[in-house]
């Protein structure tokens, strides 16, 4: 009933400030383990929830940030480092974390919409005037081609441009699983460099000069053509994508052992509140809040998404088939 109330609450755009800390004892910082392109955004969030929850508690709140690859920071909260909250960009990572024993098993239902407050989706950023002529997924495996993003064993950034890719060919090959174990295989022959990160990939692209595309979360790509111009880079939405979700959660054994339960979580349910979520969106991520949602539309490409569980029945079964070591991934990086 509590988290039943708790979303209705969520809902009506009503952050439950209810557990606004009590006593002195309360922490004033705590440490947000993040993606690696989240640094803009969440900075400007962490400015706007700290004036918020001074403004409702009369606590002052520093929200300090980390950010790399996911699965880097999943591990080094196993190796140690106590970060209250963590804003991942695929849900594999946090259940890691769940698995080992550091997040509470329920994490998922403790927040609305699977506990991802915001969505996104692999999109393009080509050279200016897009010399290429890329348009879609099977532009990228042409030979005169050359594709930049990170690591999909150390990024989620990059498990979501693999798996995007392999549903797009899934589709145009109705079904087809050999051709699309190709497709995917002439993709990862066109990469030059595998960076570790999202950030890095686009250093890589931008500032290196490598490669005709970088595939990147559509709100990395806003943001790399607002910084470097229009006359250095141009963005491609394909007609076709995959669901990429943010899940959040607080980290129970940290938060436990710190004592910043209650600040934490006012923290991740105020990513929900319309504040955030304009915030969220000006930084080109869609938001879920239906009246944001609304007044952002004309921002956001009409896309077909595709998603982790109609394509491929879940995280924990993309995980098997395509990320375990020995897996599909594996197989067509060895033979590529």
């Amino acid at each position: 009933m509590a988290a039943f109330l708790r979303r209705v609450a969520l809902a009506l755009g009503l952050v439950a400030f209810a557990a606004a800390p009590a006593g002195a004892a309360e922490p004033t910082t705590i440490l947000n383990a993040s993606y690696d392109v989240g640094r803009e955004l969440y900075a400007a969030l962490n400015t706007a929830f700290a004036a918020d929850w001074k403004a409702k508690s009369g606590t002052e709140v520093t929200i300090n940030q980390s950010h790399a690859g996911t699965s880097k920071q999943a591990r080094s909260i196993l190796e140690g480092l106590d970060a209250d909250v963590v804003t991942f960009n695929q849900e594999l990572d946090v259940q890691f974390l769940a698995d080992k024993g550091a997040v509470a098993s329920d994490w998922r239902t403790r927040l609305p919409n699977g506990a991802s407050p915001y969505f996104s989706l692999p999109a393009f950023v080509v050279r200016a005037g897009n010399p290429k002529s890329v348009r879609n997924w099977d532009d990228l495996v042409r030979s005169d081609v050359k594709v930049v993003f990170p690591n999909p064993k150390t990024s989620g950034n990059a498990r979501y441009t693999y798996l995007a890719a392999y549903a797009f060919a899934l589709k145009a090959y109705g079904g087809d699983e050999a051709k699309a174990d190709d497709f995917v295989k002439k993709l990862l022959a066109n990469v030059p460099v595998f960076d570790t990160g999202g950030r890095g990939a686009t250093t890589t692209f931008v500032e290196r000069g490598i490669g005709d595309v970088l595939v990147t979360f559509e709100a990395e790509t806003a943001a790399v053509k607002k910084e470097y111009g229009a006359d250095k880079v141009d963005v491609v939405v394909p007609p076709v994508s995959l669901l990429a979700d943010f899940p959040v959660s607080v980290v129970d054994k940290v938060v436990d052992k710190r004592g910043s339960r209650a600040v934490a979580t006012g923290y991740l349910e105020w990513l929900y509140s319309p504040k955030a979520q304009e915030i969220i969106a000006s930084f080109n991520n869609r938001p879920r809040d239906a009246e944001v949602t609304a007044a952002t539309a004309a921002q956001f490409p009409k896309v077909e998404l595709l998603t982790v569980d109609a394509v491929f029945g879940g995280w924990k079964k993309a995980n098997d088939v395509h990320f375990a070591s020995g897996g599909k991934l594996d197989q067509l990086f060895v033979g590529r």
